[in-house]
């Protein structure tokens, strides 16, 4: 549901509520099953997206902040550097220039990045696919 949306609204309390427990739990399960608090990993997830829009189109940086959920400017460029170690201008300019740090995760077989890494290391550490599956049909039936 985080990773299709991931510009959502969704509150812990309505996510708790979807899967009929209560938001210490929720957070409890998941940052067991995850590795992360459900916070920490929407943050991920945003400025992975953020990521892939820089390199992929010619959206402002305003227009990509709003388009992974926030509508802040200043705070999505402070959590872009803190994530990437550039902010989101100078990230773009990097990669479209071919002299970016951190390789992109196309087709071509680059490395991917500390995200990508982290997302994946999530993944294959889950111990209760149940939640992710919980996940994924609360997603569709919305």
């Amino acid at each position: 549901m985080m990773r299709e949306d991931v510009r959502g609204e969704l509150s812990l309390g309505e996510f708790a509520q979807s899967v009929n427990l209560s938001v210490w739990r929720l957070c409890h399960i998941f940052k067991s099953d995850v590795g992360m608090p459900p916070i920490r990993y929407l943050r991920l997830l945003r400025m992975e997206r953020a990521k892939e829009l820089l390199e992929s189109s010619f959206l402002s940086v305003k227009e990509i902040a709003y388009q992974v959920g926030l509508n802040d400017e200043s705070h999505f460029v402070r959590d872009f550097k803190s994530t990437y170690g550039f902010s989101p201008a100078l990230y773009r300019a990097r990669f479209k220039n071919n002299h970016t740090e951190e390789p992109h995760n196309g087709s071509n077989g680059t490395k991917p990045g500390k995200v990508q890494q982290e997302l994946a290391r999530v993944a294959k550490n889950s111990i209760l696919p149940s939640i992710h599956l919980v996940v994924c049909m609360f997603a569709y039936l919305n």
